[in-house]
C-alpha cells in the first residue's frame, strides 16, 4: 500500500522508466528529486555526511553508515554457511562465491572466468599488455597496484642485487616489515 499518491507516482516510475529530475550540470535523468540532489553533490563536491569518529566526509548517509561499521566493527551480513560476516552484502555476495563456485565473469578473449569482476580485469591485462601502475623510481609498469610498495618496485620483481629492468637503482630488504629500498636510503 502507498501511503500517498506521490509514492505511488515514484513507484510507477520503476516501471515506466521516466525520469523527470535532470541534472542542469551533465543532462542525466533521475527517478525521484532525492536521487537528484544526491547526484549534484558530484559536481558540487558537498560531502555533508561527516564521521564523528574521524572526520571523513561523504556524498550520501548510507555512505556515512557503511563507514562507521570500521570504527564500531559491526558486521551485520553473515555468510549462512561458514559463518564468516562482513561490513557490507555485496562483500558477502562475493564471498559466497567461494562456497557455490560460481564465477560469473568471463573473459571475451579466452573464455576464462572468474568469481570478481577485479580478478577478471587484471587477467585481462595479460591480453592487452596493460600495466597501468609504475614505479618512480625506474618506471617499470605493473598490472596491479599492489605490486608498488610506497612507490618503489615490488620485491616481486627485484633481485638481491637490483631492479630486473635494469634501473640504476641497488635495493635492500629491511624489516619487519618486509620493504625494499634503495641501498644508502636506510
Amino acid at each position: 500500500p502507498f501511503t500517498s499518491n506521490s509514492s505511488l507516482g515514484r513507484h510507477k516510475r520503476t516501471h515506466t522508466g521516466e525520469k523527470p529530475y535532470h541534472c542542469s550540470e551533465c543532462g542525466l535523468g533521475f527517478t525521484q528529486v532525492s536521487r537528484l540532489t544526491e547526484h549534484q553533490r558530484i559536481h558540487t563536491g558537498e560531502r555533508p555526511f561527516a564521521c564523528p569518529d574521524c572526520g571523513q566526509s561523504f556524498r550520501q548517509h548510507a555512505n556515512l553508515t557503511q563507514h562507521r561499521r570500521i570504527h564500531t566493527g559491526e558486521r551485520p551480513y553473515a555468510c549462512a554457511e561458514c559463518g564468516k560476516a562482513f561490513r557490507q552484502r555485496p562483500t558477502l555476495t562475493q564471498h559466497l562465491r567461494v562456497h557455490t563456485g560460481e564465477k560469473p565473469f568471463a573473459c571475451p578473449e579466452c573464455g576464462q572466468r572468474f568469481s570478481q569482476r577485479l580478478k577478471l580485469t587484471r587477467h585481462q591485462r595479460t591480453h592487452t599488455g596493460e600495466k597501468p601502475y609504475n614505479c618512480s623510481e625506474c618506471g617499470l609498469g605493473f598490472t596491479q597496484v599492489s605490486r608498488l610498495t610506497e612507490g618503489v618496485c615490488s620485491p616481486r620483481t627485484l633481485t638481491s642485487q637490483g631492479c630486473r629492468e635494469a634501473c640504476d637503482q641497488v635495493w635492500v630488504q629491511t624489516g619487519p616489515p618486509r620493504t625494499w629500498l634503495p641501498v644508502g636510503a636506510q
